[in-house]
């Protein structure tokens, strides 16, 4: 399949992924199931589904044969698909999904319309899965303020660098509203929008920046990508902004969600 530029930082083992980002998506995938009305009876599917945070909620659930997931990044479809014995998992981006037209009752994308090429492209596909009256929901971060770990790090790094590809101005769809008008376009109906909060913690400074170096999504990338020297300054400039952490040390997130009905 051709390439997607938002899978592009995301090829990483599913430990990595999970180390860095994981550790704030799998509480958050048991809250988007919830505020999706997924519950025993249903079929659903995971679209951009990683290693599978949202995938093993699910299947909790609905059990695996109800359940299908994809994602354009062929090691999480690996990932995934072998975290989860039974599930149908595909190689597909969320512009073109490998399901027929109809299958399932929800159609669920966790902290993936962030990095989608074609947004209303995307909702439609979302909305073309899913049977008359089922549900298309998702969630992404608010990189404004709600995501504290993202939202430290570009802060710090735009102190050392104003041209910096702060996710705040380069992402979509994490303020306010912005998925509501997406799904509203595209003709989907019924649209509530949720603030969901999750939190994480961290053993110490080292464990928070040592998922930085692993690489993974932009800022991963950003920060890999750095000389030596403008590494060592955006350590000590996050540390700081951080209050000088000694210990163990807690960050929140906030994840703008949004669910709405096929009218089919």
């Amino acid at each position: 399949m051709d390439d997607v530029e938002g899978a592009r930082t995301f090829g990483v083992a599913g430990a990595t992924y999970d180390s860095f980002m994981g550790r704030y998506s799998r509480p958050l995938a048991a809250q988007f199931a919830d505020a999706a009305g997924v519950r025993g009876g249903h079929t659903a599917v995971d679209v951009g589904c990683g290693p599978g945070a949202l995938t093993a909620v699910l299947v909790d659930r609905l059990g695996a044969e109800a359940v299908a997931a994809c994602d354009p990044a062929p090691g999480f479809v690996q990932e995934c698909a072998a975290r989860h014995p039974g599930v149908v998992v595909g190689l597909g981006r969320a512009e073109s999904l490998p399901f027929e037209t109809g299958r399932f009752d929800h159609a669920l994308a966790q902290l993936v319309l962030h990095f989608v090429s074609d947004p209303e492209l995307a909702a439609r596909e979302l909305m073309r899965v899913v049977r008359s009256g089922g549900t298309v929901s998702a969630c992404v971060w608010d990189f404004d303020e709600g995501m504290e770990m993202l939202r430290s790090f570009w802060d710090a790094t735009l102190d050392l660098d104003p041209d910096a590809p702060d996710e705040a101005r380069t992402l979509r769809f994490g303020r306010q509203g912005e998925i509501v008008q997406l799904f509203e376009r595209v003709g989907l109906v019924d649209v509530a929008e949720s603030e969901l909060r999750v939190e994480s913690q961290y053993v110490d400074f080292d464990e928070l920046w040592n998922g930085f170096l692993a690489g993974v999504g932009p800022a991963g990338a950003y920060c890999t990508s750095l000389a030596d020297d403008d590494r060592q300054r955006l350590h000590r400039a996050l540390f700081e902004r951080l209050g000088r952490p000694g210990g163990s040390f807690t960050l929140g997130a906030v994840a703008r969600c949004a669910v709405a009905r096929n009218p089919g």
